[in-house]
């Protein structure tokens, strides 16, 4: 990024500031309509709650107000990234990302994308995506090493469906019953589901309770006010023992 590029993203964090997730809501409905397949990717139930766009705003403003020295932001990229690889993001998708934020941008605050403004914001987010995608492909690698590791999604089993007052504790095994990766017991992991009467899978994470050499298990609490996408109530409401679901390999946040 150039000293100019620089001064232009810090010149628009009060105007972020006012209108940073008004800016996100937008750009996630623009990405999702245009790439409809990224539907699969992002939790939809996280976003009718506006939980996503809030926690990318507050992301897109830490990143603006911090462009000179974003090693400040290290605690923020390890999370965020831990949950892409959660969540299987690969590098071509931050093109799709990037060319979706950065016409948000041009609409929602009415600048050309010709502008210098924009240009600006380009080599901000291309260094910061490759940044990121440099992370989470080191992260990837690590994972598939490990004893009983993979990178993506794998497919599972439900063995055992526990219900209590909240909800129920899944225990799932590796369907191809090899070793899964051992991990700590409060780790989380990404589980994703069909979502039923759509040709649609969704993603969330649950907390484990317990591991061993080949299974996992996972509290599940029921949520009250939840939409249709909700993976913790699709899970209780219509899986059972036996059926299949995909899961990512664990991992501290």
């Amino acid at each position: 990024m150039t000293p100019q590029h620089i001064e232009l993203v810090k010149a628009t964090v009060p105007v972020l500031r006012e209108n940073v997730v008004a800016l996100t809501e937008y750009f996630y409905q623009r990405m999702l309509n245009n790439h409809p397949e990224l539907k699969n990717t992002f939790n939809l139930d996280h976003q009718s709650t506006g939980r996503q766009p809030r926690a990318l705003a507050a992301a897109v403003l830490a990143y603006a107000e911090n462009i000179e020295n974003p090693s400040v932001l290290a605690k923020a990229l390890e999370r965020i990234t831990s949950k892409h690889v959660s969540l299987d993001i690969q590098p071509e998708q931050y093109a799709i990302v990037g060319d979706n934020l950065l016409h948000s941008i041009s609409e929602v605050l009415d600048v050309s994308m010709d502008s210098d403004l924009i240009a600006a914001w380009k080599a901000a987010y291309t260094q910061l995506a490759e940044l990121m995608a440099g992370i989470e492909q080191a992260k990837y690698q690590q994972l598939a090493a490990q004893h009983g590791g993979w990178a993506g999604w794998r497919g599972f089993k439900i063995a055992a469906i526990e219900n209590n007052a909240l909800g129920a504790v899944f225990t799932i095994e590796a369907a191809d019953a090899q070793a899964v990766l051992s991990t700590a017991v409060d780790a989380l992991i990404s589980v994703r589901v069909q979502v039923p009467q759509h040709d649609l899978l969704q993603p969330q994470q649950f907390k484990l309770t317990a591991i061993s050499d080949t299974s996992y298990s996972f509290a599940v609490a029921s949520a009250s006010d939840a939409s249709e996408f909700s993976v913790a109530n699709i899970l209780l409401q219509h899986y059972q023992v036996g059926d299949a679901l995909e899961a990512s390999a664990p991992m501290t946040l």
